[in-house]
């Protein structure tokens, strides 16, 4: 997943680098960013089931370290890509504003 995740990125930054634009190089940090909690989605789906088969304080443990780090990742790629966006609409604004 995540080895998809970096390909994928480093496409888009390098048509970025072809057509400099910092949507494209934004677009291509957030899409790498992605990819780690997208990796983590079947471990902490695997760690559920392990647990519930056979909970012990260990595996309990994990599963909550595993999924306190996905919150944590989801929050702050959420937080960034709206901040992203926005910075974005305010460029598109501006540049729209200077040419009329």
């Amino acid at each position: 997943m995540i080895a998809l995740g970096v390909f994928a990125a480093c496409r888009t930054w390098l048509v970025a680098v072809g057509n400099p634009s910092r949507d494209r190089f934004t677009d291509s940090r957030l899409q790498l960013a992605r990819c780690p909690a997208l990796a983590l989605e079947p471990q902490l789906g695997a760690d559920i089931l392990s647990t519930v088969v056979a909970p012990t304080w260990g595996k309990i443990g994990k599963l909550s370290a595993i999924a306190a780090i996905r919150t944590a990742l989801n929050f702050f790629l959420q937080r960034e890509m709206h901040e992203s966006r926005s910075a974005a609409d305010l460029s598109r604004e501006a540049t729209a504003s200077v040419t009329n």
